[in-house]
């Protein structure tokens, strides 16, 4: 269990939210994490990279000149790797790189993930009123008042439905990357140097993920 103080927009405290969640035993922990991880990265590759071997290369079928008498070297046909657009020797092929991994082993991984970055984690409350207009200037007072340096990599996690207002004021910012609380993944939150929680989506999180 562990317990975060709640910022309003000022940058108060009013609060504080508790976190539990069941998370993976420690020998285990870091083991568990990054099998996540690498699954999550894996998935994400495309592989659909793609060459075509000799065999597949267009032309080439008759012998560029015969065999003895030229003083060349034997020549079988110009498609033939050595030659300049010929086939590629052991290119890559179309590949499925998708990794296997239960259901539940992938939510104990992202609740360890989560609660290992609570000392990053800072906890709002709603703020889609207090955006009145999009201004990216606002949102960055705001990350200022929250203790929120404005040039780390920010992690703002919000729930539906967002302003527009808010989401027209991140977008322009590289460093911070805006989701969904049901849009939670392993990468986002170890890559994060801050992760900002709304406390309504901090409160979807606990729900969905306290679940099991």
């Amino acid at each position: 269990m562990v317990n975060c103080v709640v910022k309003n927009w000022q940058g108060e405290q009013v609060g504080e939210a508790t976190l539990e969640m069941r998370i993976a035993k420690e020998e285990n922990a870091e083991h568990i994490v990054h099998r996540a991880l690498v699954r999550q990265l894996h998935n994400q590759r495309q592989g659909t990279a793609s060459t075509k071997t000799r065999a597949e290369v267009r032309g080439g079928g008759r012998k560029p000149w015969r065999q003895k008498g030229t003083g060349r070297a034997r020549a079988g046909s110009i498609r033939s790797p050595l030659w300049r657009g010929g086939g590629v020797i052991f290119g890559p092929k179309p590949k499925d790189y998708n990794m296997k991994m239960n259901r539940k082993e992938r939510r104990l991984a992202l609740r360890t993930a989560f609660i290992s970055r609570s000392e990053d984690l800072v906890v709002v409350e709603n703020f889609n009123q207090q955006i009145e207009a999009p201004k990216t200037k606002t949102i960055l007072e705001a990350f200022s008042r929250w203790g929120v340096d404005q040039h780390c990599k920010i992690l703002l996690v919000v729930t539906e439905p967002t302003s527009d207002n808010v989401y027209l004021s991140v977008r322009n910012l590289g460093n911070v990357k805006m989701i969904n609380h049901d849009g939670l993944n392993i990468y986002d939150i170890l890559n994060a140097d801050k992760i900002v929680v709304t406390s309504d989506a901090l409160a979807k999180i606990q729900e969905v993920y306290n679940a099991e």
